[in-house]
Protein backbone atom coordinates (compact mmCIF):
# COMPACT_ATOMS: atom_id res chain seq x y z
CA UNK A 1 0.00 0.00 0.00
CA UNK A 2 3.11 2.25 0.54
CA UNK A 3 3.69 2.38 -3.22
CA UNK A 4 0.44 4.05 -4.04
CA UNK A 5 0.94 6.70 -1.73
CA UNK A 6 5.00 7.62 -1.78
CA UNK A 7 5.91 10.73 -3.63
CA UNK A 8 2.39 11.76 -4.02
CA UNK A 9 0.66 14.91 -3.01
CA UNK A 10 -2.46 14.18 -1.02
CA UNK A 11 -5.14 16.57 0.52
CA UNK A 12 -6.93 16.11 3.18
CA UNK A 13 -10.49 17.93 4.15
CA UNK A 14 -11.39 18.10 7.53
CA UNK A 15 -7.79 17.03 8.30
CA UNK A 16 -8.07 18.03 11.96
CA UNK A 17 -10.96 15.54 12.95
CA UNK A 18 -10.65 12.06 14.43
CA UNK A 19 -10.60 10.24 11.17
CA UNK A 20 -9.28 13.00 9.38
CA UNK A 21 -5.99 13.42 11.68
CA UNK A 22 -5.83 9.44 11.99
CA UNK A 23 -5.19 9.21 7.95
CA UNK A 24 -2.74 12.17 7.89
CA UNK A 25 -1.04 9.51 10.83
CA UNK A 26 -0.71 6.77 8.75
CA UNK A 27 0.12 8.65 5.22
CA UNK A 28 3.31 9.59 7.09
CA UNK A 29 4.05 6.58 7.18
CA UNK A 30 3.89 5.76 3.51
CA UNK A 31 6.61 8.60 2.72
CA UNK A 32 4.62 10.84 0.63
CA UNK A 33 5.98 14.32 -0.93
CA UNK A 34 3.44 16.38 0.98
CA UNK A 35 0.20 15.85 2.85
CA UNK A 36 -2.17 19.11 3.25
CA UNK A 37 -4.31 19.32 6.04
CA UNK A 38 -7.56 21.32 4.84
CA UNK A 39 -9.80 22.43 7.84
CA UNK A 40 -11.67 25.36 9.24
CA UNK A 41 -10.31 25.19 12.62
CA UNK A 42 -7.75 27.58 12.73
CA UNK A 43 -6.58 26.66 16.63
CA UNK A 44 -6.63 23.22 15.42
CA UNK A 45 -4.72 23.23 13.17
CA UNK A 46 -2.30 25.33 15.09
CA UNK A 47 -1.79 22.91 17.59
CA UNK A 48 -1.92 19.86 15.19
CA UNK A 49 0.65 21.60 13.16
CA UNK A 50 3.35 21.98 16.27
CA UNK A 51 2.37 18.25 17.94
CA UNK A 52 3.47 16.79 14.36
CA UNK A 53 5.83 19.38 13.43
CA UNK A 54 6.40 17.66 10.07
CA UNK A 55 8.17 19.23 6.68
CA UNK A 56 6.29 17.45 4.37
CA UNK A 57 2.87 19.13 6.11
CA UNK A 58 1.35 22.14 5.15
CA UNK A 59 -1.87 23.65 6.48
CA UNK A 60 -4.63 25.27 4.83
CA UNK A 61 -6.59 27.02 6.76
CA UNK A 62 -10.35 27.21 4.88
CA UNK A 63 -13.87 26.14 4.12
CA UNK A 64 -15.30 23.56 1.54
CA UNK A 65 -18.15 25.99 1.07
CA UNK A 66 -15.87 27.97 -0.65
CA UNK A 67 -14.70 26.39 -4.25
CA UNK A 68 -12.03 29.31 -5.53
CA UNK A 69 -10.60 28.23 -2.06
CA UNK A 70 -10.44 24.38 -2.86
CA UNK A 71 -8.80 24.64 -6.19
CA UNK A 72 -6.16 26.79 -4.44
CA UNK A 73 -5.32 23.85 -1.79
CA UNK A 74 -5.30 20.81 -4.91
CA UNK A 75 -2.96 22.24 -7.38
CA UNK A 76 -0.80 19.90 -8.18
CA UNK A 77 -2.75 16.98 -5.76
CA UNK A 78 -2.80 13.74 -6.99
CA UNK A 79 -4.85 12.20 -4.09
CA UNK A 80 -8.02 13.68 -2.18
CA UNK A 81 -9.43 12.40 1.18
CA UNK A 82 -12.75 14.14 1.67
CA UNK A 83 -13.51 13.67 5.62
CA UNK A 84 -14.63 17.23 5.78
CA UNK A 85 -18.81 17.25 7.04
CA UNK A 86 -21.31 18.65 9.79
CA UNK A 87 -21.71 14.95 11.43
CA UNK A 88 -23.67 15.15 14.70
CA UNK A 89 -27.19 14.16 14.09
CA UNK A 90 -28.92 16.77 16.77
CA UNK A 91 -26.77 19.52 15.12
CA UNK A 92 -28.11 19.12 11.96
CA UNK A 93 -31.40 18.45 12.88
CA UNK A 94 -31.93 21.99 14.16
CA UNK A 95 -29.31 23.48 11.63
CA UNK A 96 -30.59 21.59 8.13
CA UNK A 97 -28.99 23.91 5.67
CA UNK A 98 -26.43 24.60 7.55
CA UNK A 99 -25.73 20.64 6.69
CA UNK A 100 -26.89 21.32 2.77
CA UNK A 101 -24.34 23.77 2.83
CA UNK A 102 -21.32 22.11 3.90
CA UNK A 103 -22.62 18.27 3.29
CA UNK A 104 -23.79 18.65 -0.37
CA UNK A 105 -22.74 21.49 -1.28
CA UNK A 106 -19.22 21.25 0.38
CA UNK A 107 -18.44 17.75 -1.44
CA UNK A 108 -19.88 19.42 -5.43
CA UNK A 109 -16.95 21.80 -4.59
CA UNK A 110 -14.62 19.00 -3.70
CA UNK A 111 -15.58 17.44 -6.79
CA UNK A 112 -15.67 19.88 -9.43
CA UNK A 113 -12.71 21.37 -7.78
CA UNK A 114 -10.69 18.04 -8.15
CA UNK A 115 -11.87 17.76 -11.79
CA UNK A 116 -10.51 21.25 -12.40
CA UNK A 117 -7.29 20.05 -11.05
CA UNK A 118 -6.97 17.02 -12.59
CA UNK A 119 -6.29 15.07 -9.05
CA UNK A 120 -5.97 11.43 -9.76
CA UNK A 121 -8.46 10.11 -6.80
CA UNK A 122 -11.34 11.62 -4.37
CA UNK A 123 -12.30 8.84 -1.86
CA UNK A 124 -15.15 10.05 0.14
CA UNK A 125 -15.78 9.88 4.04
CA UNK A 126 -19.74 8.82 4.00
CA UNK A 127 -21.40 6.97 7.14
CA UNK A 128 -24.18 4.15 7.97
CA UNK A 129 -26.45 7.00 8.80
CA UNK A 130 -27.25 6.80 4.92
CA UNK A 131 -28.67 3.99 4.34
CA UNK A 132 -32.04 4.19 5.35
CA UNK A 133 -31.87 7.69 6.00
CA UNK A 134 -34.16 9.33 8.26
CA UNK A 135 -32.48 12.24 9.62
CA UNK A 136 -30.94 15.46 7.71
CA UNK A 137 -27.45 14.37 8.80
CA UNK A 138 -27.95 11.22 6.74
CA UNK A 139 -29.82 12.41 4.00
CA UNK A 140 -27.34 15.38 2.92
CA UNK A 141 -24.77 12.24 2.96
CA UNK A 142 -26.94 9.90 1.13
CA UNK A 143 -26.94 13.07 -1.43
CA UNK A 144 -22.87 13.09 -1.15
CA UNK A 145 -22.33 9.86 -2.10
CA UNK A 146 -24.82 10.31 -4.73
CA UNK A 147 -22.59 12.97 -6.13
CA UNK A 148 -19.20 11.15 -6.07
CA UNK A 149 -21.41 8.42 -7.99
CA UNK A 150 -22.28 10.81 -10.63
CA UNK A 151 -19.72 12.70 -10.72
CA UNK A 152 -17.70 9.25 -12.24
CA UNK A 153 -20.40 9.57 -14.85
CA UNK A 154 -20.17 12.98 -16.01
CA UNK A 155 -15.84 13.47 -15.89
CA UNK A 156 -15.56 12.90 -19.64
CA UNK A 157 -11.94 12.03 -20.48
CA UNK A 158 -10.50 13.16 -16.41
CA UNK A 159 -8.25 11.24 -15.08
CA UNK A 160 -10.37 11.45 -11.58
CA UNK A 161 -11.46 8.40 -9.89
CA UNK A 162 -14.54 8.65 -7.37
CA UNK A 163 -15.22 6.69 -4.30
CA UNK A 164 -17.01 6.76 -1.23
CA UNK A 165 -16.28 4.62 2.23
CA UNK A 166 -19.06 4.00 4.53
CA UNK A 167 -18.41 3.62 8.21
CA UNK A 168 -19.72 2.46 11.26
CA UNK A 169 -19.55 4.07 14.45
CA UNK A 170 -16.14 4.51 15.14
CA UNK A 171 -15.41 4.22 18.86
CA UNK A 172 -13.03 6.46 20.94
CA UNK A 173 -13.78 9.18 18.42
CA UNK A 174 -14.32 12.70 19.23
CA UNK A 175 -17.92 13.27 20.38
CA UNK A 176 -18.62 9.78 20.78
CA UNK A 177 -21.11 8.68 23.61
CA UNK A 178 -18.13 7.34 25.87
CA UNK A 179 -17.68 11.63 25.91
CA UNK A 180 -21.02 12.31 26.92
CA UNK A 181 -20.70 8.89 29.20
CA UNK A 182 -17.48 10.19 30.95
CA UNK A 183 -18.91 14.02 31.95
CA UNK A 184 -22.27 12.50 33.22
CA UNK A 185 -20.14 10.51 35.20
CA UNK A 186 -17.67 13.18 36.55
CA UNK A 187 -20.50 15.44 37.12
CA UNK A 188 -23.31 13.26 39.44
CA UNK A 189 -24.48 9.78 39.73
CA UNK A 190 -26.65 9.39 36.59
CA UNK A 191 -25.67 8.47 33.28
CA UNK A 192 -28.22 8.80 30.05
CA UNK A 193 -29.31 5.93 28.12
CA UNK A 194 -31.07 6.33 24.57
CA UNK A 195 -32.64 2.56 24.78
CA UNK A 196 -30.98 -0.45 26.22
CA UNK A 197 -32.02 -2.48 23.50
CA UNK A 198 -30.24 -0.12 20.72
CA UNK A 199 -27.36 -1.16 19.03
CA UNK A 200 -24.82 0.00 16.49
CA UNK A 201 -22.10 -1.23 14.66
CA UNK A 202 -18.56 -0.66 15.77
CA UNK A 203 -15.41 0.16 14.63
CA UNK A 204 -11.84 1.44 15.68
CA UNK A 205 -10.45 4.82 14.22
CA UNK A 206 -7.54 2.37 12.93
CA UNK A 207 -9.78 0.38 11.46
CA UNK A 208 -11.70 2.90 9.98
CA UNK A 209 -8.26 4.70 8.51
CA UNK A 210 -7.21 1.34 7.28
CA UNK A 211 -10.41 1.14 5.36
CA UNK A 212 -9.90 4.38 3.85
CA UNK A 213 -6.45 3.47 2.99
CA UNK A 214 -7.88 0.26 1.01
CA UNK A 215 -10.43 1.76 -0.72
CA UNK A 216 -7.79 4.32 -2.01
CA UNK A 217 -5.86 1.52 -3.17
CA UNK A 218 -8.73 -0.73 -4.68
CA UNK A 219 -10.86 2.12 -6.50
CA UNK A 220 -11.98 1.60 -9.72
CA UNK A 221 -14.49 4.43 -10.00
CA UNK A 222 -17.92 4.99 -8.60
CA UNK A 223 -17.66 2.32 -5.42
CA UNK A 224 -18.60 2.30 -2.02
CA UNK A 225 -17.09 0.42 0.22
CA UNK A 226 -18.23 -1.00 3.71
CA UNK A 227 -16.41 -2.48 5.91
CA UNK A 228 -17.20 -5.93 7.83
CA UNK A 229 -17.46 -5.05 11.61
CA UNK A 230 -19.00 -6.42 14.86
CA UNK A 231 -21.87 -5.46 16.51
CA UNK A 232 -22.54 -4.26 19.79
CA UNK A 233 -25.53 -3.16 22.89
CA UNK A 234 -25.62 0.64 23.22
CA UNK A 235 -26.63 -1.03 27.20
CA UNK A 236 -23.59 -3.04 27.13
CA UNK A 237 -21.26 -0.08 26.13
CA UNK A 238 -22.97 2.11 29.19
CA UNK A 239 -22.17 -0.47 31.66
CA UNK A 240 -18.81 -0.81 31.45
CA UNK A 241 -18.08 2.62 30.47
CA UNK A 242 -19.62 3.18 34.43
CA UNK A 243 -17.41 0.11 35.78
CA UNK A 244 -14.04 1.77 34.34
CA UNK A 245 -14.94 5.30 34.25
CA UNK A 246 -16.65 5.79 37.78
CA UNK A 247 -13.25 4.88 40.00
CA UNK A 248 -11.54 7.45 38.31
CA UNK A 249 -13.20 10.00 39.94
CA UNK A 250 -13.55 8.45 43.33
CA UNK A 251 -17.36 6.79 42.60
CA UNK A 252 -18.33 3.35 42.95
CA UNK A 253 -19.62 2.12 40.29
CA UNK A 254 -23.17 0.62 41.78
CA UNK A 255 -24.02 3.94 42.50
CA UNK A 256 -24.13 5.76 39.37
CA UNK A 257 -27.80 5.14 37.82
CA UNK A 258 -28.82 4.19 34.35
CA UNK A 259 -31.56 6.66 33.12
CA UNK A 260 -33.17 6.10 29.71
CA UNK A 261 -34.61 8.62 28.07
CA UNK A 262 -35.29 7.76 24.77
CA UNK A 263 -34.11 8.24 21.44
CA UNK A 264 -33.05 11.98 20.33
CA UNK A 265 -34.46 13.99 16.80
CA UNK A 266 -33.54 11.96 13.78
CA UNK A 267 -31.95 9.05 15.94
CA UNK A 268 -32.56 5.33 14.83
CA UNK A 269 -32.58 2.20 17.30
CA UNK A 270 -30.57 -0.02 14.90
CA UNK A 271 -28.18 0.73 12.27
CA UNK A 272 -28.04 -0.55 8.28
CA UNK A 273 -24.88 -0.30 6.14
CA UNK A 274 -26.42 -2.09 3.34
CA UNK A 275 -30.44 -2.10 2.13
CA UNK A 276 -31.85 -4.90 -0.06
CA UNK A 277 -31.70 -2.89 -3.53
CA UNK A 278 -27.72 -1.63 -2.46
CA UNK A 279 -27.08 -5.45 -2.26
CA UNK A 280 -28.02 -6.70 -5.82
CA UNK A 281 -24.98 -4.41 -6.98
CA UNK A 282 -22.66 -5.44 -3.86
CA UNK A 283 -19.56 -8.13 -4.16
CA UNK A 284 -18.28 -9.35 -0.81
CA UNK A 285 -14.69 -9.92 0.50
CA UNK A 286 -13.53 -11.51 3.56
CA UNK A 287 -13.35 -7.92 4.90
CA UNK A 288 -15.65 -5.51 2.79
CA UNK A 289 -18.88 -5.54 0.66
CA UNK A 290 -18.40 -3.60 -1.99
CA UNK A 291 -21.21 -1.72 -3.58
CA UNK A 292 -21.22 -0.94 -7.43
CA UNK A 293 -22.63 1.91 -9.35
CA UNK A 294 -24.98 0.27 -12.43
CA UNK A 295 -22.09 1.37 -14.90
CA UNK A 296 -19.40 -0.87 -14.06
CA UNK A 297 -22.07 -4.11 -13.70
CA UNK A 298 -22.09 -4.87 -17.68
CA UNK A 299 -18.17 -5.88 -16.92
CA UNK A 300 -19.12 -7.78 -13.96
CA UNK A 301 -16.69 -10.20 -14.10
CA UNK A 302 -13.84 -8.60 -15.04
CA UNK A 303 -14.66 -6.41 -12.39
CA UNK A 304 -14.65 -9.12 -9.92
CA UNK A 305 -10.86 -10.13 -10.59
CA UNK A 306 -10.20 -6.67 -9.74
CA UNK A 307 -10.97 -6.58 -6.63
CA UNK A 308 -9.12 -9.59 -5.60
CA UNK A 309 -10.89 -12.02 -6.05
CA UNK A 310 -14.32 -10.63 -4.82
CA UNK A 311 -17.79 -12.44 -5.40
CA UNK A 312 -20.55 -11.75 -5.76
CA UNK A 313 -22.57 -10.55 -1.90
CA UNK A 314 -25.70 -13.60 -0.20
CA UNK A 315 -26.49 -11.15 2.04
CA UNK A 316 -29.92 -9.41 1.16
CA UNK A 317 -28.94 -6.70 3.82
CA UNK A 318 -26.45 -5.67 6.19
CA UNK A 319 -28.39 -4.18 9.51
CA UNK A 320 -27.19 -4.66 13.20
CA UNK A 321 -30.16 -6.18 14.77
CA UNK A 322 -29.72 -8.75 12.20
CA UNK A 323 -26.24 -9.70 13.16
CA UNK A 324 -25.26 -11.30 16.21
CA UNK A 325 -24.15 -8.73 19.13
CA UNK A 326 -20.53 -8.94 20.86
CA UNK A 327 -20.64 -10.29 24.40
CA UNK A 328 -19.96 -7.46 26.98
CA UNK A 329 -16.65 -9.44 27.55
CA UNK A 330 -15.86 -9.41 24.21
CA UNK A 331 -16.73 -5.33 23.76
CA UNK A 332 -14.65 -5.34 26.82
CA UNK A 333 -11.33 -6.23 25.56
CA UNK A 334 -11.90 -4.20 22.29
CA UNK A 335 -12.44 -1.45 24.24
CA UNK A 336 -9.29 -1.98 26.33
CA UNK A 337 -6.75 -3.25 23.74
CA UNK A 338 -7.82 0.01 21.58
CA UNK A 339 -7.08 2.12 25.46
CA UNK A 340 -10.20 3.56 24.64
CA UNK A 341 -11.21 2.83 28.08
Amino acid sequence: MKNIFQDKIILVTGGVGSIGSEIVSQLLKCNPKQIRIFDNRETELFHMQHKLDNPNLRFFVGDIRDKERLKMAMENVDIIFHAAALKHVPLCEYNPFEAVKTNVYGTQNVIEAALSENVEKVINISTDKVTNAINTMGATKLLAERLIVSAQCYKGNKRTVFCSVRFGNVVGSRGSVIDLFEKQISRGSVVTLTNPEMTRFIMTTAQAVNLVLEAAEMVQGGETFILKMPVFKLKDLCEISIEKIAPKYKKNPKDVEIKVVGLRPGEKMHESLMTEEESKNALETDKMFIMLPEILLIRIKDIEKRYNGAKRTGKATYESDKEKPLNKQQLKEILTKEKIL
